[in-house]
């Protein structure tokens, strides 16, 4: 079963239990992914789909940043909860041993690439494919952390 059609399959669940919370953030998900595949013309496949829902998740840390903030402590109750019900629909993070692994096989490879060291010149190459090889798996800011940590030492 695709990550869309589990989605689905929550959402009827939800309105079955009458569980409004769960409910509305199921909704919210299946609406953000029908806009993208309507703004892109193209159906999400099951990478797509995890990329909308890191997205959704992130704009929900920020928030919860900036109600804590603010001192809306019961704004930022309602977003982490929000943001516990997306966390179901992504796959298990990798560590951070292994996002570090990860960042120096990649600086390996563009080393032998350039014939040189690289430098921080090389952030956004080495970001590039960071990205692409480790979306969905890692978060992106762990991720840009290990490139610079790996750039500087």
């Amino acid at each position: 079963m695709s990550l869309k059609a589990q989605i689905t399959e929550d959402m009827k669940a939800a309105m079955r239990a009458k569980d409004s919370g769960r409910l509305g953030t199921v909704r919210l998900l299946l609406a953000a992914i029908k806009q993208k595949e309507v703004d892109e013309r193209i159906e999400l496949d099951d990478a797509g789909v995890v990329a909308v829902v890191d997205k959704l998740l992130k704009q929900r840390k920020d928030s919860i940043a900036a109600f804590e903030q603010a001192g809306r402590t019961d704004l930022a109750d309602v977003e982490k909860a929000e943001a516990a019900v997306l966390q179901v629909y992504l796959p298990a993070r990798l560590s951070a041993e292994a996002v570090g692994a990860a960042v120096q096989a990649l600086v390996a490879t563009l080393a032998a690439e350039l014939g040189r060291a690289p430098g921080a010149a090389d952030m956004g190459k080495l970001m590039g494919a960071a990205k692409a090889q480790l979306a969905g798996q890692a978060d992106m800011a762990q991720v840009s952390a290990a490139v610079k940590a790996a750039l500087a030492g």
